[in-house]
């Protein structure tokens, strides 16, 4: 029989706010954490604004020592760990013992890449032959594992220690490979989060493919507009999201805050087939992912009150609306409220599921659904199938039994988690 999965600690390095207090009134009152970039500007990029959290030294230091930070600047690493050490706090849980590791918890903190921009300053240092120059510190900078590296390592972690890498579906991947691992009694808590670089060697690539927003480089909160008639492509963002996720009789015995259980989900591919590829998703997959998740969840379509879509304010986010609508069976006035993050904090690529998907969590936790920000111009698809007010424009306040937050990724992969409010 599978155990019981609860979330008791969260963490987040987000765009518009970092530590959980901010971010839950930031979404809330939908403050936005895009920015004109002068460094985009400067280098001449079409999209000329950014959403990236705004770290001081003093925050770092509580996390990182002076030692570590000497030749480090993999912004990827910085987030994560800033985020995941906030969780475990969060959930009341303290440091080992010098010299013994904590053989019951481990870490599945996924990336997408890491310390691009420590190569691109070691590179600039050297030639070819001079590459054993690149510094001691390269490898843990560069590596994708890592961000769960240094979380095992300043936690004591002596479960399972890893990072997975899925595009944009990586934070979702990641909460679900936890889940499972507990459930199936493999350990006690899995420190479960995903986080993303800054920078243009990051964003580049995505302007070059012209996904990126031009239009409002002059009044950069206006740019990212999930939904919205206006969509003009996806602002750039970074940053990380962080959930400790638990056994229930664990939490239980400890008397840990509980913030929502999670009841299962589904990751799947759509193989680049049935219109699906690299960039674009396949609509049947889509559906697929969705349902299984139901299934998986024990749960019906009827059961959802909200839905925290991907919906990057691309020309895909019809399409996303119409394979929630198939995939459930539900419309107009009968669909769940649905809302996307990313009209505040842009998209944070392999960060944006783990980031949403603490949003999601603290909406049931605190009992509100978050507003779609520049989303006033319905776009006329979308409002052909969900009626207008299930696409909140203001918060709105009230009981959050279920919510169900998905991400669909580059290389056509899907993953959907199912969260709700925790009953005994």
């Amino acid at each position: 029989m599978k155990k019981r999965v609860v979330i008791t600690g969260l963490g987040v390095v987000s765009p518009n706010a970092t530590g959980i207090r901010g971010f839950s009134h930031a979404l809330a009152n939908g403050v936005s954490g895009i920015r004109f970039d002068p460094e985009l500007d400067r280098l001449q990029f079409s999209c000329r604004i950014s959403a990236k959290p705004q770290l001081d030294n003093d925050t770092i230091l509580k996390y990182f020592t002076e030692l570590e930070l000497r030749n480090f600047n993999s912004t990827g690493i910085l987030y994560g760990v800033i985020a995941g050490m906030q969780a475990w706090s969060d959930a009341g849980l303290t440091l080992p013992v010098a010299g013994i590791p904590d053989w019951d918890s481990g870490t599945i903190f996924g990336t997408g890449t890491s310390g691009i921009d420590k190569f691109r300053e070691s590179i600039y240092k050297i030639d070819d032959f001079q590459t054993r120059k690149l510094g001691s510190t390269a490898v843990a900078q560069t590596m994708n594992s890592g961000v769960s590296a240094y979380l095992g390592g300043k936690l004591g972690l002596g479960n399972q220690v890893t990072t997975n890498s899925s595009a944009c579906t990586t934070g979702t991947e990641s909460i679900l490979m936890a889940y499972d691992r507990i459930a199936l009694g493999k350990a006690k808590r899995i420190l479960a989060g995903s986080t993303s670089d800054s920078g243009p060697y990051i964003w580049g690539g995505f302007d070059a493919m012209k996904v990126c927003t031009f239009r409002h480089n002059d009044n950069p909160e206006q740019g990212s507009r999930p939904m919205s008639a206006t969509a003009s492509g996806f602002v750039p963002g970074s940053g990380a999201g962080a959930l400790l996720l638990e056994d229930l009789d664990s939490a239980l015995e400890r008397n840990a805050t509980i913030y929502a259980e999670v009841l299962g989900g589904n990751v799947n591919s759509g193989g680049q087939r049935g219109g699906g590829t690299m960039t674009a998703p396949n609509p049947d997959a889509v559906k697929k992912c969705i349902t299984a998740a139901l299934a998986d969840a024990g749960i019906a379509p009827a059961d959802i009150d909200a839905i925290n879509g991907h919906l990057t304010a691309t020309s895909k986010d019809s399409l996303e609306i119409q394979n929630w609508t198939e995939a459930l069976g539900r419309e107009g006035a009968d669909f769940p409220y649905i809302n996307s993050l990313k009209s505040t904090v842009g998209h944070c690529l392999s960060a944006a599921g783990s980031i949403e998907s603490v949003a999601a969590v603290l909406q049931i936790h605190e009992g509100f659904i978050f507003p779609n920000v520049n989303c006033n111009d319905l776009h006329p698809e979308i409002a052909a199938r969900i009626s207008a007010g299930k696409v909140p424009l203001k918060a709105i306040y009230r009981d959050i039994n279920v919510v169900a937050k998905a991400s669909f990724g580059f290389g056509d992969v899907n993953g959907c988690v199912i969260f709700r409010k925790y009953h005994k």
